[in-house]
């Protein structure tokens, strides 16, 4: 159960990164907002669910 709870926080912190990163570079673009609207909210729904996974992987764990 550990290993999966650091698999959790590590692809939670991975994500949060490239969001981090990506999503004003997506907005940069001229037509960023229009072509990557669906990778945005992918990757937000995506980072939403990991957040709740870790949360919930965490009462198992401590």
């Amino acid at each position: 159960m550990t290993f999966l709870f650091q698999a959790a926080v590590l692809a939670f912190i991975a994500l949060s990164f490239a969001l981090v990163v990506g999503v004003p570079f997506t907005f940069a673009l001229p037509d960023g907002w229009v072509n990557g609207r669906g990778l945005i909210f992918s990757g937000l729904g995506l980072w939403l669910l990991l957040v709740f996974v870790v949360g919930g992987l965490n009462s198992f764990v401590v």
